[in-house]
């Protein structure tokens, strides 16, 4: 290849990747048969499970390179149109594929403070990094922070700063690689992540990011095709208009109407559905009262007997387990972890404590699904329970609504700063642009990456409007007797994501019965729609590719990072390259198992997870790296306090707050939530270099010389980076 030409290569590509697309429709097409003839169903996952990761197995072996430039930005002559494919595939993650339209199905518009920050952070990456990057022209994003800023300790702290950013966002897509191995194969999800993450490793593994690109070209035609597929038919079926972009607007007005509907007490379904928010208040009350019981006998010194009661509890119910029939080795395992961390009456307190939380978040008055079309409740609440209400409540009760419209707002806004500015940061999506062959094609490659991935992110909301109708007008209110397929299977994947509970035993499904996360909206859409299964298993692929897409480019950028800047810039500056290849790839395996192990422990959702990265690398890199390009005066002192100083400040902030570290809701900085941390740590990383920068002398007449050789394309005497 490296005879050709680079028009030579482009047309080459065309013809490669226009064979593939064939090749995938008509390999639809063939199992669609298949299934009409009597392929079962999971032989149809098996299939696509093993085809998918095979192809992309086979890209990464004819990939394979020993090449430094090649391992590590792909030769530098990626075409744009390509490299926007594979940055929209690399983009494209679970969160996104996933996640995106569960988002928008639960939260409603506010949502849309995800697809408003994705897309709008790519015109900060055309405007003030992408082309100055490649400009510069480099593997990495610490090899910039350490030449720009000079001396190890920069490039030290951007190594770290990767390393977290991205450890966090893999650990998302393993996530959500295991939740589809499950469902395509039947396995559990614990084993799903390892068996997932084979798929991850045969391509990063082999021939680093020459493999990662073309793979993710193949990844991007597979996830639109499976994302757009359902929703089209979707279309079809309720408008009969197959533009679903356009037609969801009718089915809104529709669903509207309907929750208009589902909530009113004086019509059928909504009397049904106050009487189950009715039993969610009841519960949550119990739940309290509970908390309050044991509070009061550990102030009375009686707790052991509370404790020791909750403890027969459990072990009753494990017994009860293990006689089952076929005893569920999950569950089983599961409760026998609650017993073992039942040691005293304070662990007793922290678990019902996070049940009573989970209680007013999920099953209040109005659960956390039905809260879209809810208004605002405190006024509502109070003239509903009491018409006679004084101005003086009213007007207390409209302040609290205020309090809450604002806290929202601000958190839309924070979330939309957060992910803009975390998306120009973000060092897996940076290093793209290393890819290209210049800095007009790295420009050009910007407008193809958010060509690509706004195709999905426009259709997200007419998919969860569309999904939406579907549950309202064919569960909701329909019988337990004869609850669709889709229900059990989902809940056998994983019960936090699909549970349906006769809670008032009227034998109806109400809205406030169903518990759908947001994670399985879009995998489960074919089910929900009753498209043959065949559908199912390639909208499950795409989500694959999506998945394996992003932790591609995560693993390499950590590993990377460890053996690019760490070792061969830090430790070793002679070591041979065969060294240096092998050393990334052992590095990219342990992260890869790392990774897995902790995402098979579901250490939060998928959209927080993700979120947190962003908030994380916009804290850590966001200011050094304009700065950098566009402050000559920012130096060495300033980029290693800043970088410290808005990284420390963004995780001190999301460990104190995020729930799962153990931090509360009281300890929120003017009620923003831990996954837009990085409101407070950006602003503390440029006060951190700017500050840092004037208390210390200029940087040396070399490094202003490469500022402006990056800033100025056709500046005389460009000084040129070193290309290793």
């Amino acid at each position: 290849m490296t005879a050709l030409t680079q028009s030579q290569f482009f047309q080459q590509l065309k013809k490669y990747y226009t064979f593939y697309t064939g090749g995938f429709i008509s390999f639809v097409i063939v199992l669609a048969i298949l299934e009409q003839m009597g392929l079962p169903s999971k032989w149809i996952g098996y299939i696509f499970l093993a085809a998918t990761i095979a192809l992309y197995a086979g890209i990464g072996i004819m990939s394979k390179t020993a090449d430094v430039s090649e391992y590590y930005v792909a030769g530098r002559r990626v075409p744009a149109i390509f490299n926007g494919m594979a940055t929209g595939a690399d983009w494209m993650s679970a969160a996104s594929f996933i996640g995106m339209a569960g988002t928008l199905y639960l939260t409603g518009y506010d949502g849309l403070a995800f697809v408003m920050g994705w897309t709008g952070g790519y015109v900060l990456v055309a405007l003030f990094l992408a082309p100055y990057l490649r400009k510069f022209g480099q593997f990495t994003i610490p090899d910039f922070l350490g030449t720009r800023y000079g001396g190890n300790l920069p490039r030290t702290i951007g190594v770290v700063a990767a390393i977290i950013c991205s450890f966090v966002y893999v650990v998302a897509q393993i996530y959500g690689v295991g939740i589809i191995t499950a469902r395509l194969t039947g396995i559990e999800f614990q084993y799903g992540v390892f068996v997932g993450l084979a798929g991850i490793l045969v391509c990063s593994f082999l021939g680093g990011m020459r493999a990662v690109t073309w793979t993710q070209v193949a990844q991007y035609i597979i996830l639109i095709i499976a994302y757009m597929v359902p929703v089209v038919w979707l279309s079809v079926t309720h408008t009969g208009n197959p533009i679903p972009q356009i037609a969801y607007g009718q089915v809104l007005k529709e669903v509207t109407a309907k929750e208009k509907e589902l909530n009113d007490p004086a019509t059928t379904l909504g009397a049904a559905e106050a009487s189950v928010r009715a039993l969610h208040k009841e519960k949550q009350l119990a739940t309290e009262a509970k908390m309050k019981a044991l509070e009061e006998a550990i102030a009375a010194g009686n707790a052991d007997a509370i404790v020791g009661e909750a403890r027969a509890k459990l072990e009753g119910e494990l017994a009860e387990l293990k006689a089952a029939p076929e005893p569920n080795g999950t569950k089983i395992d599961a409760k026998e972890k609650e017993i073992a961390d039942l040691t005293g009456a304070d662990a007793l307190m922290a678990k019902l404590k996070k049940a009573a939380d989970g209680a007013k978040k999920a099953a209040g008055p109005v659960p956390a699904h039905a809260a879209a079309f809810s208004g605002k409740g405190a006024e509502k609440k109070l003239l509903k329970d009491n018409p006679n209400a004084t101005e003086a409540e009213i007007a207390a009760a409209k302040a609290e609504d205020e309090k809450a419209s604002n806290e929202k707002r601000r958190n839309f806004m924070a979330l939309v700063l957060c992910l803009m500015v975390g998306t120009a940061s973000l060092p897996h999506i940076l290093m793209r642009y290393y890819t290209t062959p210049s800095v007009r094609e790295a420009r050009k490659s910007v407008f193809w990456s958010l060509f690509f991935i706004f195709l999905l992110y426009f259709t997200a909301p007419a998919l969860a409007v569309l999904v939406k109708s579907e549950v309202y007008n064919n569960l909701v209110g329909s019988s337990f007797a004869s609850l669709p397929a889709w229900v059990a299977n989902w809940a056998a994947v994983d019960p936090t994501l699909m549970k349906i509970a006769d809670l008032n035993k009227d034998g109806l499904v109400q809205l406030a019965e169903i518990t759908i996360g947001g994670d399985l909206i879009v995998l489960a859409t074919p089910e929900i729609t009753g498209l043959p299964y065949v559908v199912s298993g390639m909208v499950a692929a795409g989500g694959l590719a999506a998945a394996l897409s992003t932790a591609d480019g995560l693993l390499l950028t950590i590993a990377n990072a460890l053996s690019h800047d760490v070792y061969y810039k830090m430790i070793d500056p002679k070591a041979s390259t065969v060294r240096r290849l092998a050393i990334s790839k052992g590095l990219l395996l342990v992260v890869a198992l790392f990774a897995a192990y902790t995402a098979s422990l579901k250490p939060g959702d998928i959209m927080f997870l993700v979120g947190a990265a962003f908030s994380l690398a916009a804290s850590a890199f966001f200011p050094a790296l304009v700065l950098g390009v566009f402050w000559k005066r920012a130096n060495y002192f300033g980029a290693v306090l800043g970088m410290l100083t808005g990284l420390g400040v963004c995780m001190f902030y999301m460990y104190n707050t995020y729930e799962f570290f153990g931090g509360v809701a009281a300890n929120e900085w003017f009620a923003i939530k831990p996954i837009a941390g990085g409101v407070f740590g950006m602003p503390a990383g440029f006060l951190g270099v700017i500050i840092g920068s004037l208390l210390s002398r200029a940087p040396s007449r070399e490094i202003q010389e490469l500022v402006d050789h990056v800033r100025y394309p056709n500046l005389e005497g460009d000084i040129k980076a070193q290309a290793s």
